[in-house]
């Protein structure tokens, strides 16, 4: 059955929008705020995303950017009660899929959901491969030189980030809000200790490391010639 991520602060809007879909036979998780709809989303896959724009704390946009920089193609739906086009532009540029605007037929939100969930997913690379390096996605494998690398979920995730952007210079703080949820841990000194720990998995003692730091601006996985 279609499962869909419904995250609204809104107690009346989020309880109607959870019965009308459940009624129209989809199975609907939802959440009271962006923090929690964040968990959510990091526990199970989802068809569909539906989210209000404007939240205490994680607010819609941030949290569609979040979702992004997952690199999931889950079709995602704001709802708010701007219509400028300013608005829409922004929510756009997080990686929306579609704007609702406050407030709205059920009818119209059924079928909007429906053409995003007939649209076809975006298929990425089943496994990618830079240099020594190969890293299946779909079974959490990684070997370096044919040899199986034990990895953190944190290590995996960076790698296979530097992995789908090969040359790519990656800022310290785009990384760390991208794979540290917990804003107390997210700290330069966490990315570094991390980078080390998986540079010594994947480097060879007497050449130079795979994963470039360029001082003071970022980090870059050497691209293969």
């Amino acid at each position: 059955m279609t499962r869909i991520l419904l995250v609204e602060d809104d107690d009346n809007l989020r309880v109607t929008v959870d019965e009308w879909l459940t009624f129209e036979e989809f199975t609907v998780e939802s959440a009271a705020n962006g923090l929690d709809g964040y968990e959510l989303f990091l526990k199970s896959p989802f068809d569909l995303i539906i989210l209000d724009c404007e939240m205490p704390g994680l607010d819609g946009i941030d949290l569609c950017q979040r979702i992004r920089a997952r690199k999931a193609e889950v079709p995602v739906i704001f709802l708010t009660g701007k219509s400028d086009l300013a608005d829409k532009e922004l929510g756009f540029g997080a990686g929306a899929n579609d704007y609702l605007t406050k407030p709205f037929h059920m009818k119209e939100l059924s079928l909007r959901v429906k053409a995003l969930l007939r649209k076809p997913a975006v298929v990425e690379p089943s496994v990618l491969k830079v240099g020594r390096l190969v890293l299946n996605p779909a079974t959490h494998q990684a070997t370096c030189d044919g040899a199986a690398l034990h990895l953190t979920k944190i290590e995996f995730g960076l790698l296979e980030e530097l992995m789908r952007n090969p040359g790519k210079l990656y800022t310290s703080a785009s990384l760390l809000e991208k794979f540290w949820v917990n804003a107390a841990e997210r700290s330069p000194e966490s990315l570094r200790t991390c980078l080390k720990k998986l540079r010594e998995k994947i480097d060879v003692e007497g050449q130079p490391s795979l994963i470039k730091n360029i001082h003071g601006v970022g980090y870059k996985l050497e691209a293969s010639d």
